[in-house]
């Protein structure tokens, strides 16, 4: 044990099966899926309109100053509220902080814009009838809102927490698909391992929702529609998966030395124990085999000091297609053998960036509880995902977990939580 293990103080989270981890908790006890219908994609004819939709938010309650709201896409404002949730609940209000020793890391993406704000340039561009690609800087431009851009950047969520608590030290925004968010665990524990801050909020937000984003990726690897209500459609590892569903939402917690929170009089929730992360190349339209996520497991754990029989369960990705689900599980049974594997995704679908994070904090709120979070939807098992999937919910053998996230691409990355001791 030692004064610069890094330890985690608080947590927020904004979801589509509740904001704050009282109301994330009763969902999963309750069995409730975020997944619902959604308007806007059922009126356009979309071949899966629904999602895991992040509903009863109201940004005004948790966002300070109210004015910068407006500068603010829904993503950010994710970001922002839950980072003011994790710092009430690691109670820093209260505390002296050196400002050029407490800093921000984010995970962010494509923060995509509502279309409705490109219709009147985009109007005012058409209004003759050659194609003059110049017409858009002098005509359509100044028909958008003067600080748009400032509304769609990755790096705004963490710039905007850095500035609301006046974090003057390391602020950086990791920016690599559904591992970004564990990267980001992973550089902020560094960070204060190396002795470079104290004290860092770090987290993920995104939204694979917008029309956009549905329209560039068309319908690959998407759910199919006609599979069953709306809430029973993302099932990773059952043999019956038919692809993701997308989702939104964001979760940061708070990281600080033992030495810091100790001298506050924080009580940790949880210590970053190891982290690592692994990437294997896969051969033109082949898909990554699965040793880059076993690979990484096996890192994290000899940094974390902890063998596989010490593990209480395993937050998978989880995506729910038939080839991911598949490389993922059979790396995690290599690498840990029978551990209960829960998998968040099935309750919200894919988040994006803010995925890994939001998954990440239903094990987090579970261990408070010595529970392996349950998987929804889980009915029959698939001979190809060898996984010992937790489909009720189960007392927890240990409270040390290994929260995994991968991309297909090859990256992959994990992140083993232990108690704080």
């Amino acid at each position: 044990m030692s004064d610069r293990d890094v330890v985690i103080t608080g947590l927020g989270v904004i979801s589509p099966i509740g904001v704050g981890r009282e109301a994330v908790w009763e969902s999963i006890t309750s069995r409730r899926s975020g997944v619902r219908p959604l308007a806007q994609l059922l009126s356009a004819g979309w071949l899966a309109p629904f999602g895991g939709n992040v509903v009863d938010f109201e940004p005004k309650e948790l966002i300070q100053p109210r004015k910068s709201i407006k500068v603010m896409c829904r993503e950010i404002q994710f970001a922002s509220a839950a980072a003011e949730m994790a710092w009430q609940d690691a109670g820093l209000a209260e505390a002296t902080i050196d400002p050029d020793r407490f800093g921000v890391i984010g995970a962010a993406g494509v923060l995509y814009c509502d279309l409705e704000e490109l219709r009147i340039p985009f109007v005012e561009w058409l209004k003759q009838e050659d194609f003059d690609i110049h017409r858009w800087s002098r005509k359509a431009m100044g028909e958008l809102y003067p600080l748009w851009m400032l509304k769609y950047l990755p790096n705004m969520p963490a710039c905007h927490i850095g500035i609301r608590y006046d974090a003057r030290g390391p602020n950086n925004t990791i920016s690599l698909g559904d591992v970004s968010s564990m990267l980001a665990v992973a550089e902020a524990a560094d960070v204060i391992r190396r002795d470079q801050a104290d004290i860092m909020i770090v987290g993920g937000t995104g939204s694979k929702l917008n029309v956009t984003d549905f329209v560039w990726h068309g319908d690959a690897r998407l759910a199919c529609n006609g599979a069953g209500p709306p809430a029973t459609v993302s099932r990773p590892f059952d043999a019956r998966r038919c692809g993701m569903v997308y989702g939104e939402g964001s979760a940061q917690i708070v990281l600080e030395s033992r030495a810091h929170a100790k001298a506050r009089g924080a009580r940790p929730i949880a210590r970053v124990a190891g982290t690592a992360s692994r990437y294997e190349p896969a051969a033109e339209g082949m898909r990554p085999a699965g040793s880059s996520i076993s690979r990484a497991i096996r890192a994290a754990l000899a940094a974390a000091d902890l063998t596989p029989g010490q593990i209480g369960h395993v937050n998978a990705h989880g995506n729910s297609t038939r080839e991911d689900d598949a490389a993922e599980a059979q790396a995690i049974r290599s690498a840990l053998g029978d551990v209960p594997v829960t998998a968040p995704k099935s309750f919200f679908g894919n988040l994006g960036p803010g995925s890994g994070m939001v998954e990440l904090a239903v094990s987090l709120i579970s261990m408070s509880h010595e529970a392996v979070p349950l998987t929804l939807n889980y009915e029959t098992p698939d001979p190809e995902c060898p996984v010992n999937v937790a489909a009720e919910m189960e007392p927890a053998k240990s409270p040390a977990f290994v929260k995994l996230s991968h991309n297909v691409t090859g990256q992959a990355a994990a992140v083993v939580i232990t108690e704080p001791e």
